[in-house]
């Protein structure tokens, strides 16, 4: 998501197969569109060449490109609700900042000034989020008043919330208790999800970064957000090679060893706090998508639920180890297989085999 004209579509395209529109001029995208995107996974690409099975599942993640943002959206200004509530359906917000300068593209506030154009942005979330607490309030307050004790409890966390945006903060949810992040979990509040700032700039900033790009991403920086630069027109031009090895004599030029749109995908799936796991066999590679800090048998329910209902064990390999001794069963001659039970909490990148009850 962005302001008008902040290269949203032009990115969007550059990671999913679905070519959104893109042209200069406002609200160019209308309805969003949804994109499913595999994840660059050199690991799994690693674990193929040893396996070479029949099938190669890779991780993916879904990207919605949604219309441009205007002031006075969160009032409905530039068809703002509905662009609003499709962010609402979202588990973390990607937000396009524009940094450069092109005079043949308006902008919609008429001047480039990307810290600007955040604080526009995340005014409307945080207006649109006290309109949503007001509602629930209005509603609350009635059960409160009956002496209801959970809804008394509910009400001062509105309240406290209400004061929190008012006074021009923030609602940091790593402020609030758990109990509070679980009442206002079913708001799906905007302004608390976790953004990644992805600074769109042109190809000589990405060679060689101005002292305006470098103070801008610092300053976002220092709100603890997560930042990364790319050219969306340059990722456009990459994507359109078909050949590898040309690609990767682009990216060289530009001194990268990967493509911002790999980057942007790696860095969303981190940004969501997930890992990955493998299962590997002739049949089937394929990556799998977990919670951080997840034990083995919720992980053994990704694949199927009654993987975790009847688990028994988890075979585990490092990954390191298997690209190390190059198959399972060396693997298991050299005793690095590992078994573990239920209370084993699973890494990044295990490669992973469960027994469990039928």
């Amino acid at each position: 998501m962005g302001l008008p004209n902040v290269g949203k579509s032009t990115l969007f395209n550059c990671l999913s197969n679905t070519k959104a529109q893109s042209a200069n001029f406002p609200f160019c995208t209308i309805d969003p569109n949804i994109g499913l995107v595999n994840i660059p996974d050199e690991r799994l690409n690693k674990l193929v060449e040893l396996v070479a099975p029949e099938k190669i599942v890779p991780n993916s993640v879904e990207i919605v490109d949604i219309a441009g943002l205007v002031k006075g959206a969160s009032k409905g200004e530039g068809l703002g609700n509905q662009f609003l509530s499709n962010i609402r359906e979202t588990n973390a917000i990607i937000h396009v900042l524009r940094c450069y300068h092109d005079e043949n593209i308006t902008h919609v506030e008429g001047s480039v000034d990307p810290l600007r154009d955040k604080e526009i942005i995340d005014f409307e979330l945080k207006l649109k989020d006290l309109e949503t607490i007001e509602k629930r309030k209005e509603k609350i307050s009635r059960a409160a008043k009956t002496g209801d004790k959970n809804s008394i409890i509910e009400l001062n966390l509105l309240e406290k919330l209400i004061t929190i945006i008012n006074d021009g903060n923030s609602i940091n949810s790593s402020s609030l208790s758990v109990d509070e992040n679980n009442l206002i979990k079913s708001m799906s509040l905007l302004s608390i999800k976790p953004v990644l700032y992805v600074c769109n700039v042109d190809e000589k900033n990405i060679k060689s970064p101005s002292d305006e790009l470098k103070s801008i991403v610092s300053n976002l920086k220092t709100t603890g957000s997560n930042v990364i630069v790319l050219a969306a027109k340059t990722e456009e031009e990459i994507n359109e090679l078909d050949n590898y090895d040309d690609r990767k004599m682009f990216l060289e030029d530009l001194g990268l060893s990967e493509s911002g749109a790999s980057k942007l995908i790696k860095e969303t799936h981190n940004l969501l706090n997930l890992s990955t796991f493998y299962t590997a066999g002739k049949k089937e590679v394929r990556a799998w998508t977990f919670k951080k800090g997840s034990k083995a048998p919720q992980v053994a329910g990704i694949i199927h639920t009654d993987f975790e209902k009847g688990f028994i064990k988890a075979d585990v390999i490092k990954y390191n180890d298997y690209i190390n001794f190059g198959s399972e069963l060396k693997v298991k001659e050299a005793g690095k297989l590992k078994t573990e039970g239920k209370e084993y909490v699973v890494i990044d990148g295990d490669i992973i085999n469960f027994k469990f009850n039928t």
